[in-house]
Parts: structure tokens; C-alpha cells; sequence
């Protein structure tokens, strides 16, 4: 059973960092892609990062390049979604998710086919 696991939100003031994680389960990474995602209230949801093994490429949404660093660790089945220079706009609800494809390419990309719940971060100015 195909699962993933967001933990690590939490409340911060601007300027700050929070480092989340994705454990996942159930199927390997090796042939898929695995992104972040963030919703927050009154607004769509933003395709944040993604980082797609089999490629071994990463992509950022351009509100968060230069201030997020998606990275994994095979031997923990974890995804983590560095966050740092938060902004009160950074603000949402951040998910996980399991691409289909093995690759991230083109991004953000809304067809995952399987998603975790998801975690606050809350960014105070």
C-alpha cells in the first residue's frame, strides 16, 4: 500500500526555517517522482519542489527558488523540503505526493497519484 507521511510544519517567525519531511512507503523512488505542494486558505494549490530520482533533477516553483532545497535519503524512504528566509506568504497547508512519472519534468505538475496529508506552516511577521 503506497503511503507517504508530511511531518515538521509548525510556527516561525519571518526569516526563519523549518525543515519538512515525507516518509513514504509502499513503492520506490528509484522509478518515481515525489513533490511538495502547499495550499493556502481562499487559494489554489502551488506545486512548491519536486525531485524525481531516476533523473536526478529537482525543480522549484520561482517563489521559492533560492529559499527551499528539496532533498532525499533512500535508506530512510524520506523526502525533505528545506525551507529557509520564510515569508508570512510561505503560509499553507504542505503536502506530499507521489508522481506516476519517473521524471518532474515539465513542473509543477497536478496528476500525482497519490498524496499525504498535510502539515501547517504558519510564518508570522
Amino acid at each position: 500500500e503506497v503511503q507517504l507521511q508530511a511531518s515538521g510544519g509548525g510556527s516561525v517567525q519571518a526569516g526563519g526555517s523549518l525543515r519538512l519531511s515525507c516518509l513514504y512507503s509502499g513503492f520506490s523512488f528509484d522509478d518515481y517522482t515525489i513533490g511538495w505542494f502547499r495550499q493556502a486558505p481562499g487559494k489554489e494549490r502551488e506545486g512548491v519542489s519536486c525531485i524525481s530520482a531516476g533523473e536526478r533533477s529537482t525543480y522549484y516553483a520561482d517563489s521559492v527558488k533560492g529559499r527551499f532545497t528539496i532533498s532525499s535519503d533512500n535508506a530512510k524512504k524520506t523526502v525533505y523540503l528545506d525551507m529557509n528566509s520564510l515569508k508570512p506568504e510561505d503560509t499553507a497547508v504542505y503536502y506530499c505526493a507521489k508522481d506516476h512519472r519517473a521524471y518532474g519534468s515539465p513542473w509543477p505538475y497536478y496528476g500525482m497519484d497519490y498524496w499525504g496529508k498535510g502539515t501547517q506552516v504558519t510564518v508570522s511577521s
